[in-house]
């Protein structure tokens, strides 16, 4: 049988200076691969440039619309950017977050995805699909990667799951695998993330992202570790 194909993808590139160094650090002594970047970010272009010196991690779009906290079961808005269920405004906004990925980066995204997984639902899963399929770059839940979202530390509401983010954990997880592409998402940081509704659970992440003990199960296992194919230049 083939060997599991593994892209470790890091979400929230660019969001802040503490999550740009936690990627970064799983990257260069951890198990990420790849990494989704928003372009709205305050460190947005801190993060591209953070990047440069590191060809080997994949760089994709992490379309942003906006953030939301759920509060005694009520979910909140922390911000907007579009109206997620008005397509022109949506499609407006993925089209100006692909060209400000562009002027940043000097070329497409490797991937789409987006923040907090809006593109599940319509109209927002057809713009990105469509934007996929014209720039042939893989969309997250649409592609032949295979998505893993198990290693997270809460819960759809927001309730803390803490025997998600253990190695053993993320063991479970890899142990798991059959042939074929897989993307495993994770979320790390230097330091919590106030603003974000996860926060201190990013700084768990990368300590198990740059476990040994997790690297040897992945060579024992034969798990190809690999970034998304880079995209065109522009």
């Amino acid at each position: 049988m083939p060997s599991p194909v593994l892209v470790v993808n890091a979400d929230d590139f660019g969001q802040s200076e503490v999550v740009n160094e936690g990627i970064l650090t799983a990257h260069r002594d951890g198990i990420v691969t790849s990494t989704s970047l928003m372009v709205r970010g305050p460190a947005a272009a801190a993060a591209v440039s953070a990047a440069g010196p590191h060809p080997a991690l994949s760089l994709g779009l992490h379309v942003d619309l906006g953030e939301w906290r759920c509060d005694d079961g009520e979910w909140t808005a922390i911000y907007e950017v579009a109206d997620i269920t008005d397509e022109d405004q949506v499609r407006l906004e993925v089209q100006a977050q692909l060209d400000r990925f562009r002027d940043l980066r000097g070329r497409q995204p490797s991937h789409l995805d987006s923040h907090q997984h809006v593109h599940q639902r319509e109209p927002v899963r057809s713009v990105l699909r469509q934007a996929g399929q014209s720039l042939g770059i893989p969309v997250r839940h649409f592609s032949p990667y295979t998505y893993i979202g198990e290693f997270y530390g809460q819960s759809d509401d927001g309730t803390p799951v803490p025997d998600s983010l253990t190695e053993d954990h993320l063991l479970r997880i890899l142990q798991g695998l059959t042939s074929g592409r897989w993307e495993l998402a994770c979320h790390p940081a230097a330091a919590p993330v106030p603003a974000s509704m996860y926060s201190r659970e990013r700084v768990t992440e990368l300590a198990i992202l740059r476990s040994p003990r997790i690297r040897q199960a992945i060579a024992r296992l034969g798990i190809s570790l690999v970034p998304f194919p880079a995209g065109t230049s522009t």
